[in-house]
């Protein structure tokens, strides 16, 4: 028996075996990858590991054939429909556990999210040791896997080198296909990629893409998880299958033992399809935009201030905030972040917790600042790293260890400071009490919630294992995170993890903004910035551009135009600028205002390719509804002059920045064609459709 569902060009298919054996046989568009029967023993709807049971197969460290998996009989399904769209629910079970498989799809995208709940339906505990969120065996849709138009993009991730997209053959990951292996294609290599740690993408994004150019055919996951995660892609069945899940076992130290009549639900895991890289792009920016809460002070994408970056480094006073706050309500900022260091008293990194102003600092209180801040037509916003504590902070001695988290029975510690435990009643309370006095005294519009440390593998503390107790305090941290945001909702909230370090979408479905990167030099954050919409939606993506008092005119220019199709993160010494930089300053920060209510419907797309770190040019498209906006930066000393492919229009380009510029752009049939007199330049082009 064959059940169908389709939707906005996407198919699943799922085959209901004579025994009742499930295959998720067919979940693509446009074209059946079905060659040869699917074995339902290889195409599971998912998998799951259950401690004690016999793993039959071949298998190292893959996630196959699990028993929990081979013995799950279909048992009913229904579809309904939900304000999103069709929501498709597979229920399966054996003897000891319930498997629900959930499939939501949206309306008018091409992607799904994807997630399963276990039953424990026996009389005993259950030990679950991997849940897979999303499996499907058949992305390679038959290809050989040494043919170069098979290729897998892994997006890299580190401190201030985010985003850094690398495109591969399975075979140059070392995925051999051997037809005459004795079980049919079946190998113990496998491509995997994961996080373990609160830090979710401290190696790589959440995240990855499978384009098959001989087909016309795109894939593009996010797992949404702000802690521990991974994914797997190998060979089963002569044929390629994709694992998603969050923690588990064997990766990430992740182990739950469910008891009689309880129930797990898996992380969710969004998942696009396309003809190519760019389209696959654009359905899962339309599905991030379905699944953040923004609100309304958020939704005019405001131009933020923010002291730090290559201005006052964490070092606020009174009498270096004042100036500052002249000269960037001068720009036209619309919002003033005081950033760290406003609670320090001399050295400061291991002392933080106590979250109250050095009165030192600031003589006339640090409300003063705040309150000019308002004055000057700006709304104020500080700096916090909420979930830690320093190991000097008083506090640290007067909570029970319960606070924190704990291993072999001692206190976590990373980089001087504790992790807190959100599922701790005390610690939420406190947390609560910090907000709420930040906004209700100091009037305090915007928060820069950070997070530099990395507390590892979980905590013991109530907890099955150290995985168990850092996806519940993952969960926790959410669900405070959200009932803080309903209690102000006047508040936009940025989130920061060292820049771009948990840059996830179990965060980024309700912070508002994202920073992408600490990266103080401009021309490393160009190919940052440039990649930055592939993780995070341009309304989103933070990035810095701060002007520097020793740059030139066309490297102000290019600074600018880093932020200009994101979210402007102004900083820099503006106080030190000459008065004609300024202007390049404010003239960019004018142009955006143009044109950034429009950001929030826009989709990216790259016409040069994904951006790379040493590319000669990097280019950032956004298709707006009435025209095409392009970011072109120019990276090196050999070339000057670039080729765009565009489709084709009737309309002439201009440059919309800067307004006197040298670079030249000519309108050809199929394309652009824009020339820069000497490298480390920028333009910002606007084709109107």
């Amino acid at each position: 028996m064959l059940l169908n569902f389709s939707q906005n060009g996407i198919t699943l298919t799922i085959e209901i075996q004579s025994d009742g054996s499930t295959t998720l046989k067919q979940f693509f568009t446009e074209f059946d990858d079905d060659v040869e029967e699917k074995n339902s023993l290889w195409c599971p709807l998912a998998e799951i590991h259950l401690s004690g049971e016999n793993m039959d197969d071949l298998h190292g460290a893959k996630h196959t054939a699990s028993v929990g998996a081979r013995t799950l009989r279909y048992h009913s399904h229904c579809s309904t429909e939900t304000p999103w769209g069709q929501l498709v629910e597979i229920q399966l079970s054996n003897e000891q556990i319930n498997v629900t498989v959930h499939y939501q799809f949206y309306t008018q995208i091409s992607a799904i999210r994807a997630w399963t709940t276990v039953e424990n339906i026996s009389p005993k505990p259950i030990g679950l040791e991997y849940v897979s969120s999303f499996a499907y065996t058949g992305i390679d849709g038959g290809m050989d896997y040494t043919d170069r138009d098979l290729k897998i993009y892994i997006p890299h991730n580190a401190w201030s080198r985010e985003v850094n997209w690398q495109g591969y053959t399975p075979i140059e990951l070392g995925l051999e296909r051997w037809e005459e292996l004795p079980k049919k294609g079946l190998s113990t290599k496998r491509i995997a990629v994961s996080n373990t740690g609160t830090w979710s993408i401290k190696e790589h994004l959440p995240m990855a893409a499978i384009v098959n150019t001989k087909r016309n055919s795109a894939w593009m996951f996010q797992i949404e998880n702000n802690g521990s995660w991974n994914w797997e892609i190998s060979d089963a069945d002569k044929r390629l299958y994709v694992k998603i899940s969050g923690p588990d076992e064997q990766e990430n130290g992740w182990y739950k033992q469910l008891m009689p009549g309880e129930q797990f639900e898996s992380v969710k895991v969004g998942i696009a399809v396309g003809r190519d890289f760019n389209d696959v792009l654009k359905q899962i920016t339309y599905y991030r935009r379905k699944i953040f809460q923004n609100n309304l002070p958020n939704s005019k994408l405001p131009v933020i201030f923010n002291d730090y970056m290559n201005c006052l480094w964490g070092d606020p006073t009174e009498e270096k905030e004042l100036p500052v706050i002249d000269r960037a309500a001068e720009t036209g900022a619309e919002y003033f972040c005081m950033d760290a260091g406003w609670y320090a008293n001399g050295s400061w990194w291991e002392t933080v917790g106590e979250w109250q102003p050095a009165q030192h600092r600031f003589p006339n209180g640090i409300k003063y600042i705040f309150d000019y801040i308002r004055k000057k037509g700006m709304i104020p916003g500080i700096w916090l790293e909420i979930e830690v504590m320093g190991i000097q902070c008083p506090l640290a001695n007067e909570w029970e260890d319960e606070c924190f988290f704990m291993r072999h029975g001692k206190r976590v510690v990373d980089h001087g400071r504790y992790q807190l435990d959100f599922r701790h009643e005390k610690v939420r309370n406190y947390a609560t009490k910090v907000i709420d006095r930040l906004v209700n005294e100091y009037g305090v519009g915007y928060l820069k919630m950070d997070y530099n440390i990395d507390g590892g593998v979980g905590t013991e503390i109530n907890a099955d294992s150290f995985g168990d107790g850092l996806l519940k305090h993952n969960l926790a941290y959410l669900t405070w995170m959200h009932e803080t945001m309903k209690r102000h909702p006047e508040l936009i909230w940025e989130c920061c993890s060292s820049g771009g370090l948990r840059m996830d979408y179990a965060m980024l479905s309700m912070g508002h903004l994202q920073s992408v990167s600490d990266q103080s030099y401009y021309l490393k954050n160009t190919p940052i910035a440039a990649a930055a919409p592939t993780a995070v939606l341009p309304e989103q993506g933070a990035i810095w551009s701060y002007p520097m008092p020793e740059a030139d005119r066309y490297e102000t220019e290019l600074n600018m135009i880093n932020a200009m199709l994101g979210r402007i993160h102004l900083s820099g010494a503006i106080t030190a600028i000459s008065n004609e930089r300024f202007g390049l300053v404010k003239e960019a920060i004018e142009c955006y205002k143009t044109y950034r209510n429009d950001l929030s419907h826009a989709a990216p797309f790259y016409p040069l390719g994904i951006p790379n770190y040493h590319d000669a040019f990097l280019c950032l498209g956004m298709r707006f509804q009435d025209c095409t906006r392009l970011s072109v930066w120019c990276m090196k000393t050999q070339e000057r002059q670039i080729f765009i492919p565009l489709e084709a229009s009737d309309q002439d380009a201009r440059i919309l920045y800067p307004s006197n510029s040298e670079c030249t752009v000519k309108t050809l049939t199929d394309g652009l064609l824009v020339t820069f007199p000497n490298a480390y330049r920028a333009v910002l082009i606007e084709r109107r459709s």
